[in-house]
């Protein structure tokens, strides 16, 4: 009897430790509160998955021919912007207003905005300055106003449609709290993904006609790229390519971020930042040195939709399998197949690891100035360590910008992002390690400007990732094969594909 009341005693404790030790210790379980990871982490430090090619990678040679070809820009393609000024000047009476309420991370709601313009035209409508819902992934209250200009946006637009930024008092009650309480008659929710110009004059021109205003929402993705007229598929690239730049401070920090890659001052021990911009100021007249873009969105959301395995273990795969379900309820489609399966159809998202394989493959030698474009990497230094190890000069916005001029954007992912995009807009070589809307806007405006893309052949990487018996010249030969035709080479844009990812023909015309 006494030892059972010792080993209750004893279990008491125990159960008393588990609850206490988070609050004492909460870094012990946080799963990138460090670069080495905690046994009470959700998951462990994954070790290469690929340690022979890493060997081979990380004694690479590569020619200065090798080198000249893989950084020369695209050569000329023969077609230029035909995104011509408005036909005549903005009727003075509109239909009404339009508002849309836009929800995605930044470059959705990027699309959303074109598509919200094209919209406003077909109806004869006055837009409202859209409503940027409030992410809950990155939990990002940012306004169209703190990530666009504003006054640019109008004045490129003028001779397109009327933009307000605010409605009229008479209508100032259509708010977003208004239609979340109950539902109302100004308010479109059955907007079709990729409706059709015909369905808009259907159904939404007479709410406007007898309300003044429509507010539909949702709205991402409802307007179709096929069967569209010409002028509206012009004026959605105007939108994108031309209307749509980011408020000041963005493009200063891009602009400082930009002239520390091209002009890099080697590391000195409490310099300050005059010593630093006199430094930068020197190397200037040695010219611009080069750097690639990497956009690699390696956080948890994507990591558990991608339902893919990582190498984090057994606590790895439980802490993604539970996100699955707070999140998706558990119903995401990847789910249904195993690890190998989507490897081999490409549909798993690149690794630091393995993009890191992929550039040295390609010809990217350890003297190559990376720019990290990311948010949160889901394991932390321990996920990137093989990608760094490949290429020490890596840098991201943390290691090129003070505290100070990170002030404005800290903590605000949507304005990070939008660093991100300008800095990778002027890099010399942009990548993405997954598919996703960074990379499909990339692809889309660099395309339009014609530089030079990347765009990873994922199911031929799916496959020889597959392939632990590959030696690093097979795989190097069988990457550079299979990646040819997909630096950044025009491709015309197909039926239902995006108009933001493929802008040719419909935005790109023969000179």
């Amino acid at each position: 009897m006494r030892s059972w009341n010792l080993s209750q005693r004893g279990g008491v404790y125990v159960a008393l430790l588990v609850l206490v030790l988070p609050v004492l210790c909460p870094s012990l379980f946080s799963p990138l509160g460090h670069a080495s990871p905690s046994v009470f982490s959700e998951w462990n430090a994954p070790k290469p998955r690929h340690l022979s090619l890493l060997k081979g990678a990380v004694q690479r040679q590569i020619s200065d021919e090798q080198k000249s070809e893989l950084w020369s820009p695209l050569a000329p393609n023969g077609l230029k912007s035909c995104v011509s000024p408005a036909n005549g000047p903005v009727p003075k009476n509109t239909q009404g207003y339009i508002q849309v309420f836009l929800d995605g991370g930044l470059n959705q709601q990027r699309m959303g905005i074109c598509d919200a313009v094209a919209v406003a035209k077909i109806l004869n409508a006055t837009l409202v300055i859209p409503h940027l819902e409030v992410n809950p992934v990155w939990k990002d209250s940012s306004s169209f106003e703190d990530i666009f200009d504003v006054d640019h946006f109008i004045d490129v637009l003028k001779d397109e449609i009327p933009i307000v930024r605010d409605l009229p008092e008479e209508y100032a009650w259509s708010t977003r709290e208004y239609y979340a309480v109950a539902i109302r008659a100004t308010r479109v929710k059955t907007a079709p993904v990729h409706a059709s110009a015909n369905w808009y004059l259907e159904n939404v021109l007479p709410v406007l006609q007898s309300y003044g205003i429509a507010a539909i929402a949702p709205f991402s993705h409802r307007l179709a790229f096929d069967n569209v007229p010409e002028d509206i598929q012009r004026l959605r690239c105007k939108v994108n390519f031309q209307a749509l730049i980011f408020v000041p401070h963005i493009r200063e920090l891009g602009e400082a971020l930009i002239k520390r890659l091209r002009y890099p001052v080697q590391p000195q021990s409490g310099a300050d930042d005059e010593y630093i911009q006199t430094t930068v100021n020197k190397n200037i007249n040695r010219g611009p040195g080069k750097f690639v873009a990497l956009h690699l969105r390696f956080d948890k959301d994507m990591a558990a939709h991608s339902a893919c395995d990582f190498g984090g273990g057994k606590a790895e795969r439980l802490a993604l399998a539970k996100y699955r379900q707070i999140i998706w309820q558990g119903r995401v489609l990847n789910s249904q197949f195993t690890d190998e399966e989507l490897r081999s159809q490409g549909r798993c998202p690149l690794t630091p690891e393995e993009i890191g394989l992929l550039l040295a493959s390609l010809g990217f030698d350890s003297q190559t100035r990376l720019y990290l474009a990311s948010h949160k990497v889901y394991g932390g230094e321990a996920r990137i360590s093989s990608l760094r190890k490949l290429f020490p000069l890596m840098e991201d916005k943390k290691s090129l910008a003070s505290e100070e001029e990170l002030r404005k954007v800290e903590g605000k992912a949507s304005l990070l992002a939008a660093v991100d995009y300008y800095v990778s807009m002027q890099s010399d070589v942009f990548i993405s390690a997954s598919p996703g809307n960074m990379h499909n806007a990339m692809v889309g405006h660099r395309t339009y400007e014609n530089l030079k893309t990347i765009r990873p052949n994922m199911a031929l990487l799916g496959q020889l990732f597959l392939n632990k018996s590959m030696d690093w010249y097979d795989f190097q030969q069988a990457v550079q094969d299979g990646h040819q035709n997909r630096q950044g080479q025009i491709r015309l844009r197909k039926t239902k594909q995006s108009i933001y990812t493929y802008p040719a023909p419909d935005c790109m015309c023969s000179r």
